[in-house]
């Protein structure tokens, strides 16, 4: 499982500060009340923030790993909030409290021998960690950065004024839409040469992975906190599902989810998002064909089938056994 090596912590934190960072975004930094030290999390981890008991909302990391005094999470009020983001800007205070679970890390840095980041708008926080990072260690980088306008674009002088040429900085009404097809236009010969990482509205993650499809396989890396496109093989259909630990074998019905299935049964799965893009419900999958639905493996996991989303992913097979 991807998150294997992640320990899954639920804190209690307090608002310790909050940031305007840019039209419509703000920076949270969160501390223990008590002064503890924080988890060790690596850069393009997140953390859930549970904002109330119903409305629980998944936020990259974009402070210094190696600062345990403090998580920082940048959130962008959406127009078309469900609710978390409006939260955050309209009922969030300094000096309010949180519970806060992670950190986990479905994006992690990979060694390469260069990097291309491309952001577009909020997705710019998974990123900031990342360049620190590779520019410590004296790797070649390159950002490009896109939003909708400069006033709108979060740590856009922070960057220009810490890395300076580095940085693309792409404001669509000065510049129009970023130039992905020349920065992406001759794929390296192995992952290892150039890695490329992207982050932000889906318009731009689906434009960055058809553009990629000739590049090597695990050179692309890309972060959703929404649901990719369908990503359904077929209509829904009805399977078995068996859960090897507690050895109850149960029916999924087309028109619910194992996750559903396994809640009515009694079973307790740790989730979060229910779309598939968090991560938090990942499940061995120790017999049978999953037919994966989530954002967040890659193809070569998805062809091991070694572990599923049980929140979204369904089955190819007539019968799943799950280590649940």
């Amino acid at each position: 499982m991807r998150n294997s090596s992640d320990i899954e912590h639920e804190l209690d934190l307090i608002v310790a500060d909050r940031t305007a960072l840019a039209e419509g975004s703000v920076r949270l930094t969160l501390r223990s009340p008590s002064g503890d030290k924080l988890p060790e999390w690596q850069p393009g981890a997140h953390v859930d923030l549970v904002l109330r008991a119903d409305m629980i909302r998944q936020y990259s990391l974009c402070g210094d790993p190696a600062d345990r005094s403090c998580l920082q999470v940048a959130v962008l009020r959406e127009k078309a909030s469900r609710g978390g983001s409006r939260y955050v800007h309209d009922e969030l205070k300094s000096g309010g409290h949180l519970k806060v679970r992670g950190p986990r890390n479905h994006f992690g840095l990979v060694d390469a021998e260069s990097y291309l980041f491309i952001a577009g708008g909020i997705g710019i926080t998974p990123i900031l960690p990342m360049i620190a990072e590779v520019d410590r260690r004296g790797m070649p980088w390159q950002l490009l950065y896109g939003g909708r306008s400069r006033s709108s674009m979060a740590f856009r002088s922070e960057l220009e004024q810490r890395y300076g040429t580095r940085v693309s900085v792409c404001p669509e009404d000065e510049t129009g839409l970023l130039d992905l097809e020349n920065v992406l236009a001759e794929p390296t010969s192995t992952a290892a040469e150039r890695a490329v990482y992207c982050c932000g509205p889906e318009g731009l993650l689906s434009a960055v992975e058809k553009l990629c499809v000739d590049w090597p396989s695990g050179a692309l890396h890309i972060e959703r906190f929404t649901a990719a496109p369908d990503r359904a093989s077929g209509p829904n259909r009805e399977f078995a599902v068996e859960l090897a630990q507690t050895g109850l074998t149960l029916t999924v019905p087309a028109d619910r989810s194992i996750l559903e299935v396994v809640e009515a049964a009694g079973v307790d799965v740790l989730h979060s998002c229910r779309d598939g893009v968090c991560g938090t419900c990942e499940t061995p999958v120790l017999n049978g064909v999953p037919d994966h639905r989530d954002s967040i493996l890659t193809d070569a996991e998805r062809e091991e089938g070694a572990s599923m989303m049980i929140c979204c992913s369904r089955s190819c097979s007539d019968r799943l056994v799950l280590d649940l």
